[in-house]
């Protein structure tokens, strides 16, 4: 009985010890979510299903009322650092490589449809948040997360495509290390009263390499590590920024596509 007794301890410590050196997926002492179900960034969320998705032929060409934002060349003329200093990425034959600090676009926008392509690079290193890592940021203020999420788990809200820190994608629609990928992004910028209260959130339909990630989701607020931010009326509009979060993420053919609200059209 002894015997039994010990094997058990041995064994549950041998588990124990296991799981210690396994990385821990997420965090359970950030806030709990708007909605109460899950904490910000909590690793025992349901990972999202995985999805194979459809062949990328190449570039997706832009509609003729797109604006250019990363074109063929080698012109980063639409960007600029985040403190206005020229954008000092690398950049050659239309692809632009993650450098130090990140970059936003001199424009502004509000609503609009925004085309990115990007890749993580194909030696993989690291693990969870810290492999692939760079976000496409809307307004300056609302993420959709730049990950290689390829057989890579992290938490499920930090996932690729996710709207980081709020929403995992419907599915992990990942491609390979190193190659190619799409997002498509339809967003609508948040709307304020006279006395700064939000009368709508900021909305976003996603989709990465073609498959539906996110449906008319709204943010509960603007992107923060470990927290939510808040609403504030300059959240009203904004550039697109781009992140660099150390690893060596490779964009291009970049676009968007201002819209004005259906009540104007």
């Amino acid at each position: 009985m002894k015997r039994l007794a010990l094997v058990i301890l041995c064994g549950a410590a041998a588990v124990a010890a296991l799981r210690a050196q396994q990385p821990k997926l997420g965090y359970d002492d950030t806030p709990m979510q708007p909605n109460g179900k899950w904490h910000v960034h909590d690793g025992t969320r349901p990972q999202p299903r995985l999805v194979t998705p459809g062949a990328m032929a190449g570039p997706a060409a832009a509609p003729s009322d797109a604006i250019t934002l990363i074109g063929s060349g080698s012109d980063l003329a639409a960007w600029q650092a985040n403190d206005g200093s020229p954008a000092s990425w690398a950049m050659k034959d239309g692809v632009v490589e993650t450098g130090k600090g990140v970059i936003r676009t001199k424009q502004d926008f509000t609503d609009f449809q925004l085309h990115v392509e990007f890749a993580t690079p194909d030696a993989v290193k690291g693990d969870g948040q810290g492999r692939g890592n760079s976000g496409v940021i809307l307004l300056g203020a609302f993420e959709i997360q730049v990950l290689d999420s390829y057989q890579n788990q992290t938490y499920p809200d930090g996932q690729a495509s996710a709207m980081y820190g709020q929403y995992p994608p419907l599915v992990n629609a990942s491609r390979p290390p190193g190659a190619w990928q799409a997002y498509d992004i339809v967003f609508t910028a948040p709307r304020f009263a006279a006395d700064g209260s939000v009368q709508k959130p900021a909305v976003a339909t996603v989709f990465h390499n073609g498959v539906l990630v996110h449906h008319a989701t709204p943010f509960w607020g603007p992107t923060t590590h470990r927290a939510i931010g808040k609403y504030a009326p300059t959240n009203a509009k904004g550039p697109i920024t781009l992140q660099d979060h150390g690893n060596p993420i490779r964009y291009r053919n970049v676009w968007i596509r201002p819209l004005k609200p259906e009540d104007e059209t």
